[in-house]
């Protein structure tokens, strides 16, 4: 299977030497699942496309530090194409930014959230258990980093897993489209720079838990095993 990755933002350069790039880090994380998978890097940002949208058999649309609802030329080109991959039942992923815009794009909203900033490892729960999960524990920790959340699904969306703080935290359409708002490709280190860069605009109280919550790993590697089978069903 060859996999698209759509990039939506760069890691700032002191971090990408340690980090990797967005797209480095989910070919290592879904590369530890199935080492058979391909991978194919496209940046959105800079306007690059596939020439033909069967070129890949599925993709991913990666987190980014722009906001959905942001008036950039590269969001509403980004829209257009989910709609065209919507058309086209062509399976894809969505990660935080990539969770929003599907619901954007696709008759839903995503807002700030009157909640605030979720960071660190937050605990989801799914209510409905999907054909692609691992029949363990319904709930699982996931590193998160967002402001924004999505307030209304997108058409046809079906709400799997949420908690107190983040009401859609996954959701699928139909059998193509699967999105999370956690990042299963952050590590803690990561986690944590982000925080530091942040501190002042989350909240030292938020930034304390945060930073206090890595103390326990997220279950990124799971994530990347569901993520993996539903794109294999």
């Amino acid at each position: 299977m060859k996999l698209g990755i759509l990039k939506t933002d760069a890691v700032r350069p002191e971090w990408a030497s340690n980090f990797g790039e967005y797209p480095d880090m989910f070919t290592a994380l879904l590369g530890r699942v199935d080492s058979s998978l391909e991978f194919v890097t496209y940046d959105v940002e800079e306007g690059e496309y596939p020439g033909d949208v069967d070129e890949v058999d599925a993709y991913l649309i990666t987190g980014s530090k722009s906001s959905v609802y942001d008036d950039k030329p590269w969001i509403a080109t980004l829209m257009d194409f989910v709609r065209t991959l919507d058309a086209r039942k062509k399976k894809v992923v969505g990660i935080c930014f990539g969770h929003q815009i599907v619901a954007h794009a696709l008759g839903g909203k995503t807002a700030k959230s009157s909640k605030g900033w979720g960071v660190g490892r937050h605990t989801h729960r799914f209510d409905a258990i999907p054909a692609w999960h691992d029949g363990g524990e319904s709930d699982f920790d996931i590193l998160v980093s967002h402001q924004d959340q999505i307030v209304e699904n997108a058409n046809g969306a079906t709400v799997l897993a949420s908690s107190d703080f983040c009401e859609n935290a996954v959701v699928q359409l139909e059998d193509h489209i699967l999105t999370f708002q956690g990042h299963p490709e952050f590590v803690s280190g990561y986690s944590r720079e982000i925080m530091e860069l942040r501190r002042e605009a989350i909240g030292e109280s938020v930034y304390a838990n945060g930073v206090a919550s890595l103390s326990k790993e997220a279950e990124g590697d799971r994530v990347a095993r569901w993520i993996v089978s539903f794109l294999r069903g």
